[in-house]
């Protein structure tokens, strides 16, 4: 659809036809630069090629050129993709040793990426292979393209990859490349008795991923990635329309060629998908500004076994009933696919600043935050770091000459000799201001001001950058603290104001007494306030621990992770703000919704997908057990082949 082009209405098969916007073709008739090559009938474009395993680890964290290593007695950063790449990093190696008891001596050695005969044989039968070579889709048999898409990023998952203990994988993988294709797959695997489990991006933290173990079905693992359009945008209503399969860095980079955004930019955004994004109902770091996923979504497509949800209409708001958006954002793949998007876009922001803010202590910020929620004067992006989390980012800066070291120590006498701040109890504020520069300026001031108010001191434009920068780069953290026996994760929540900071202090201490119950002499537990809201905020917390001479850590770890999810509870948080529940967070469902509620979601199930085609289990237990028979439907075997 070409930029004089908008939404239309659609005829009975399902297909767009379009509506000829007057105004929109006189602009772009006008227009002295052509649109045609954002679209152009839909161009494919991704970062990442379809066999992703060709610049993405295979058992890790993002690129392969990019990551952390120990060379020459130092940490260090390789790749020159993000600012922290190629510095030698003394200051986080000193860190990791005095803090969690890194031995660089010692190292845990991943097994190598498996052979190709060592993967186990795929069940799929004769009758799928047939419907699939009368299309056009293309599939893969292949070992390293179905173990790549049968995880996320927990850490039991990348454990089980390090350590070659991987239960289940898909037996199959295909890649649509259009709304349709999505149509006769979903046909295809209903006739052919065989379960579908999506994949977008891959960067789940939920579970959401894995095969169910006591699957007997084919699983077909639906990769939407060549699906990675941006199908049409409509400048007169700022909005656009995008297919699932596109990566957060694509939409992105193609919308800020003509002068646009999302602004939708979640930690995972250079790899996780759109429809990922609506599938988990995501948040981003500029939600302040831009909104949430569910405040950005216009209109969605979702292909059921049942048919395709979506509705009949693209406006502002309707009163029609319950929204429909409302079950599918969040459904985590247990309904169908998620095809096209529409969302609203916005134009570039004329001025971006960044900031930082140095506060006594936890208590004091927090109140700020508080303060500026009630006020609605949020930037972009304000985040909170405790003092360990403050004192690990600024662990991660390269080496000091003599004047930048002096530098340093002229600002630690500053705040502690005159302003009175003891360096182990102070936190910091990253700030991210966007929008016009007469409308940064007055919210600058106002920021500032509030920040004062609860003794708080500028600490710079540098300080945010940085912090804002980094958080692409912790992920890339794990990796390399696996190598060297620790273990390592991040989980969320979000919770009401009047018990945010007693949230935050009950469950860290929560967490150090069960390390230490246990004998772990060496961990960490931070976390930062990430979003604000009027009646609440999102809290992160970072907890890691060295796990060398334990026989199971992956256990102890969720053991305790799971009981820090029980305080997380008692102090009235919430089971997720953004990560979903997938399959390890079911449990505290019950906890969270009421039974009639569970029931709507079971009905909802058994509406759309009566046979449990999309039997990931994620959610509820109860919402794979829909089908009526789970014993293998294949005719026969085949031999390994793939149609790419």
């Amino acid at each position: 659809m070409s930029l004089a082009e908008k939404p239309g209405s659609r005829s009975s098969d399902g297909t767009l036809k379009s509506e000829v916007d007057e105004k929109a073709l006189a602009v772009a008739v006008a227009s002295s630069s052509s649109k045609s090559d954002l679209v152009s009938s839909g161009s494919k474009h991704s970062s990442i090629p379809k066999q992703r395993q060709q610049v993405l680890k295979w058992n890790g964290w993002g690129y392969k050129d990019s990551g952390f290593l120990f060379r020459n007695g130092c940490l260090e950063f390789t790749g020159n993709r993000y600012p922290l790449g190629s510095l030698v990093l003394p200051h986080f190696t000193n860190w990791v040793v005095t803090r969690l008891g890194g031995d660089f001596e010692a190292k845990a050695e991943a097994i190598p990426e498996p052979s190709a005969e060592s993967y186990p044989k795929p069940n799929v039968s004769s009758e799928l292979i047939q419907a699939l070579d009368s299309t056009s889709i293309t599939y893969s048999l292949d070992g390293s393209d179905r173990l790549f898409r049968a995880h996320g990023h927990t850490l039991h998952e990348i454990f089980q990859l390090r350590t070659g203990k991987f239960p289940r994988i898909p037996d199959i993988v295909v890649w649509p490349e259009k709304h349709d294709d999505v149509v006769k797959l979903v046909q295809t695997a209903a006739k052919c008795g065989a379960v579908l489990i999506p994949y977008g991006g891959g960067t789940s933290v939920s579970g959401a991923l894995c095969c169910p173990e006591n699957e007997n079905r084919t699983i077909i693992s639906l990769d939407t990635s060549q699906m990675n359009r941006i199908l049409w945008v409509d400048e007169s209503n700022l909005t656009c329309c995008a297919e699932g399969g596109i990566l957060g860095q694509d939409i992105e980079s193609q919308l800020r060629t003509k002068g646009f955004t999302t602004g939708h930019e979640p930690d995972s955004y250079e790899f996780s998908s759109l429809g990922g994004w609506v599938a988990t109902r995501a948040s981003g770091m500029k939600k302040n500004t831009y909104g949430n996923i569910e405040d950005l979504v216009v209109h969605v497509r979702m292909v059921t076994p049942m048919g395709v949800i979506e509705k009949h209409c693209q406006v502002p708001r309707i009163s029609a009933g319950p929204d429909i958006h409302h079950f599918i954002l969040g459904s985590e793949g247990t309904l169908g696919v998620i095809t096209e998007v529409v969302l609203k876009i916005r134009p570039l922001p004329a001025c971006k600043k960044y900031g930082s803010v140095v506060f006594p202590d936890f208590a004091s910020g927090v109140a700020c935050l508080r303060e500026v929620a009630k006020q609605r004067c949020q930037p972009s992006s304000i985040r909170l770091m405790d003092n360990e989390q403050f004192k690990f980012g600024h662990s991660l800066r390269a080496p000091e000459g003599y004047l930048g070291a002096l530098k340093g120590s002229l600002k630690s006498f500053y705040l502690t000799k005159f302003k009175g701040f003891d360096l182990n109890l102070i936190c910091v504020a990253t700030l991210l201001f966007e929008g016009h520069k007469e409308a940064v300026e007055f919210q600058e001031q106002r920021i500032y001001t509030i920040a004062a108010q609860h003794g708080g001191l500028p600490a710079g434009d540098a300080n945010g950058e940085r912090g804002y920068i980094l958080t692409f780069v912790i992920a890339y953290i794990r990796d390399i603290a696996l190598d060297y026996y620790i273990v390592a994760e991040s989980f969320e929540t979000s919770v009401p104001w009047s018990h945010t900071y007693n949230l935050c202090e009950n469950v860290k201490l929560r967490v150090a007494n069960e390390c230490k119950e246990r004998g772990i002499k060496h961990h960490f537990i931070t976390c930062r306030v990430t979003q604000t809201y009027d009646v609440g905020a999102c809290v992160y917390f970072y907890f890691a621990f060295n796990y060398r001479g334990m026989s199971d850590p992956v256990h102890v770890f969720e053991e305790i992770e799971s009981i820090a999810r029980d305080e997380i509870l008692a102090n009235r948080g919430s089971i997720s703000h953004h990560h979903g529940i997938g399959k390890i967070r079911r449990k505290w469902l019950p906890k969270t919704i009421s039974g009639p509620s569970i029931g709507t979601l079971v009905h909802i199930k058994k509406s759309v997908d009566p046979e449990n085609v999309f039997a990931n289990s994620n959610i509820l237990s109860e919402l794979s057990k829909t089908s009526t028979s789970t014993t293998s439907q294949h005719s026969s075997s085949i031999p390994l082949k793939s149609k790419l």
